[in-house]
């Protein structure tokens, strides 16, 4: 049995970092320790416990039984304490010192996050913003870890048990370039499939999507001769071209260059949600930067 009374909680936050990262270095770099204290942690670790909790292995490290069966209920613990004490503390954001992690593909990053950025680093002479990009397979394990503190993403079914809360609705519209001589307020169907369309693929060299899918239901085809990672590239194509595509509408509306029509095809349309860990919920800090990505703001601004 271990003697509570006697335990250093930062063995236990040292422990919870070593059990996500199994990497004494990239642990060290995440407490902002030395990698010596930490294996001197490690070590204490395995005394308190009597158990090696992380063995080597090709890989780095790998957690003994022991370690694996308590690392949920340490986090969770550890999440807890986090909560109790931040509850006790008045938030104030001129005064916080802060790296916020985002993660965000292009068009969350255009629409969602630039809007706010003024406004956020306005609010604080300490605090920071780091914007990555999204890699959606990882997102549940970069916030459990805390590498990241917020994403944005298109809303799913499979969220998983991560927090999610709506940012805005959208719609997509056809656009190209503003003298293009064939957008035209009138186009019907068999024109807009005879155009020459560009689509963004985010996982390279796409030419399907979900339009495509539409038009094959309905015995369609639609001439896609471009596929470009992101839509940053695929607006700058449409005005150099004679491409047309069909893009957000936040992307598009306002650009004099683009002209901007409705599609002749039904579309779905689609949310855009930040995501957030448990761990975050109840975090003063955490409700105050999930506050500033309400719709509201971001239509006012």
């Amino acid at each position: 049995m271990v003697n509570f009374n006697n335990l250093d909680l930062n063995l236990l936050r040292t422990l919870d970092v070593l059990l996500a990262e199994h990497n004494v270095t990239r642990a060290a770099e995440r407490l902002n320790l030395s990698q010596p204290s930490v294996s001197v942690h490690l070590s204490k670790l395995r005394m308190l416990f009597n158990d090696q909790l992380l063995i080597p292995s090709s890989r780095g490290m790998r957690p003994t039984v022991f370690a694996e069966e308590m690392r949920l209920p340490l986090r969770e613990a550890l999440s807890a304490i986090e909560t109790a004490l931040n509850h006790s503390l008045t938030f104030h954001p001129e005064q916080f010192d802060k790296t916020w992690k985002l993660a965000a593909a292009d068009y969350a990053e255009q629409v969602a996050i630039q809007p706010m950025m003024n406004r956020i680093l306005g609010m604080s002479s300490h605090c920071r913003l780091s914007i990555r990009h999204m890699i959606p397979e990882r997102l549940p394990q970069q916030l459990e870890r805390g590498e990241i503190d917020l994403a944005f993403h298109l809303r799913e079914d499979a969220l998983g048990t991560l927090k999610s809360r709506t940012v805005l609705k959208e719609t997509y519209v056809l656009t190209g370039r503003r003298n293009h001589p064939m957008l035209q307020e009138t186009l019907d169907l068999p024109c807009f499939c005879q155009l020459s369309h560009a689509i963004v693929s985010p996982n390279g060299g796409g030419f399907m999507g979900v339009t495509d899918e539409i038009l094959k239901q309905q015995g369609q085809r639609r001439n896609v001769v471009l596929s470009l990672p992101n839509f940053q590239s695929l607006i700058s194509a449409l005005k150099q071209s004679d491409l047309v595509a069909l893009v957000p509408s936040r992307l598009v509306t306002n650009d004099p260059e683009l002209r901007v029509i409705a599609a002749p095809i039904d579309l779905p349309t689609f949310e855009l949600v930040m995501l957030w860990h448990e761990r975050s919920n109840h975090d003063p800090a955490h409700q105050w930067l999930r506050n500033q990505f309400s719709s509201s703001h971001i239509s006012s601004d």
